[in-house]
């Protein structure tokens, strides 16, 4: 498990650490089109687990999928950038950078992110990016509920149990083969608003 600490990091930027209503319109199609990003990579899901570093209660939690697209499930999330289209809780033209900032984005003084990554089949990562995509928007404190809903869906995937805390789906999906952990720390202002208009800016200029 690496553990990785840095503070103040500019790209921190856009927001949250927790599940809340959805506020940004669809994009349209052009707009996604326009964004998509395909990441060379392998074939991966990347679980993200947003941790309070009070209590070491889950906050939020969320789904990276490479796949021929990739894009991060954010469900009730609050992250937002003008660069980054958003169609019923998925984030498209997930970039590095938009990784980068996404990730900041969660670490703050009050929290930390947990990233737990596994590689899987092409098969595997378009099921994946099927279900996300067709999901739809989810309501306030289900992002732990709909995210495990959608991984017990995936095949080699059906063990895990669907929840609604973002701990106990952590623990679950590290137990499976080959899943890799890395816990990400910055001490920034807790202040959100703040974060995301510092963090649109990054990802503006």
């Amino acid at each position: 498990m690496r553990v990785v600490m840095r503070a103040g990091l500019l790209a921190s930027c856009v927001a949250l650490a927790g599940c809340a209503e959805q506020k940004k319109p669809n994009a349209d199609a052009t707009e996604l089109a326009v964004a998509s990003y395909r990441h060379d990579g392998p074939p991966a899901l990347t679980l993200f687990t947003m941790v309070n570093n009070r209590t070491g209660n889950g906050a939020h939690t969320s789904l990276m999928v490479n796949a021929s697209e990739r894009v991060i499930f954010d469900p009730a999330g609050s992250f937002y950038a003008d660069v980054v289209p958003e169609r019923d809780d998925v984030l498209h033209g997930v970039t590095p950078g938009v990784v980068l900032a996404y990730r900041g984005a969660h670490a703050r003084s009050t929290h930390h992110v947990v990233m737990q990554r596994v590689e899987v089949t092409p098969e595997q990562a378009e099921r994946a990016l099927q279900l996300v995509v067709s999901n739809g928007r989810v309501p306030g404190a289900y992002c732990a509920n709909s995210t495990s809903s959608i991984l017990s869906q995936i095949p080699e995937f059906e063990s895990l149990k669907v929840t609604f805390y973002p701990a106990k789906l952590s623990d679950q999906f590290g137990e499976l083969p080959g899943v890799t952990t890395e816990k990400y720390y910055e001490d920034d202002d807790e202040d959100l608003q703040k974060a995301l208009a510092e963090g649109n800016v990054v990802l503006n200029g």
